[in-house]
């Protein structure tokens, strides 16, 4: 039985669904959530503002997630626009467990005291004065016993007025900014590392394809040998060998496999240049790299087919780990 042909087109369609071939994926429309390029999950930006009587910090940093995992530290005072400042992260930073702070530290005396409510605190003053001098009980620590009751101390909460709003704004947007940066920055490191990987894995896949035609012959002659051994050359019916002989190598012919691979390695680099390259859509890819890698290494039958095979295994677990942190 001869080799088979190049997969055509539709068969590579076929491989791959509907979006198939990589030549013409671009032509097709697609939905893209943001023009970017790979970026990291692991992000860090802060930034720093002075709006005269107050400092501002505002500090981000993320690890990887499947989802966004939003935490907020933030002074009371910045309470109403949580909702503001969740809807902005939501939309720049996409996925990850992410922990935003902003800290306020007011200047010196800018600092507000607590007030109390003198009014109040005398009328308690009283009543615990009468209630004590009709029960015969000490007097000494009533002042002490009415600063502890409700609503005598009031702590005015700071309102955020628009001005300082807006600095605090412009600042959040400044640490945002260095921590897209920061993203893209490590995106940059692990797709030189990924890209490398998946040349090693195709460059082992050429090493198959000088392995191969040595396979083959091996197999036919330990055939022949066995059936030498245990039944004789004359009793051997040589037609009936060289039809089972065809049947048991096409079993084991790895063509399509190694096409396959090919074109899916191929793809996957495509995937990396695409504008909305994320590491969901990659680690699709690389699971049917995974499958086309198995199966080459269950058919081949051949010692140094299979520690090629295990090289590739080997880069594309370590690919499989760098895409847990891709966003």
């Amino acid at each position: 039985m001869g080799v088979r042909k190049s997969e055509s087109p539709e068969v590579r369609k076929m491989h791959y669904g509907l979006l198939t071939d990589f030549r013409t994926y671009a032509d097709f429309p697609t939905k893209q959530l943001s023009l970017r390029m790979l970026k990291s999950m692991t992000g860090y930006g802060i930034a720093v503002s002075d709006s005269g009587n107050t400092k501002y910090t505002v500090e981000i940093k993320s690890l990887n997630s499947k989802f966004l995992e939003l935490s907020l530290r933030i002074p009371k005072s910045f309470s109403e626009k949580e909702f503001q400042l969740r809807n902005e992260c939501n939309k720049q930073i996409e996925r990850g467990k992410v922990n935003l702070s902003i800290n306020a530290e007011q200047a010196e005396g800018t600092v507000k005291a607590a007030g109390i409510d003198t009014a109040l605190l005398k009328n308690y003053l009283q009543q615990l004065k009468s209630v004590s001098e009709e029960l015969g009980e000490s007097t000494d620590n009533l002042m002490q016993l009415a600063l502890g009751l409700p609503d005598v101390v009031r702590y005015d909460e700071d309102t955020v007025s628009e001005e300082e709003w807006k600095v605090v704004e412009k600042t959040f947007q400044q640490a945002l900014t260095a921590f897209q940066q920061f993203r893209v920055d490590e995106g940059n490191v692990l797709e030189q590392d990924i890209k490398f990987r998946i040349g090693v894995i195709l460059k082992n896949l050429e090493l198959v394809e000088v392995e191969e035609p040595r396979r083959v012959p091996l197999i036919r002659e330990r055939l022949d040998q066995f059936l030498n051994e245990a039944v004789g050359r004359e009793n051997v019916d040589q037609n009936r060998f060289e039809q089972e002989l065809i049947y048991y190598i096409d079993k084991l012919d790895i063509t399509e496999e190694k096409i396959r691979l090919k074109s899916h390695c191929e793809y996957f680099l495509e995937t990396l240049k695409n504008a909305d390259a994320n590491g969901k859509k990659l680690g699709f890819i690389s699971q049917e790299i995974g499958r086309e890698i198995n199966t080459l290494g269950s058919k081949a039958n051949d010692a140094n087919i299979q520690k090629l095979v295990v090289g590739m295994k080997e880069e594309l677990e370590k690919i499989k780990e760098q895409l847990l942190n891709v966003l």
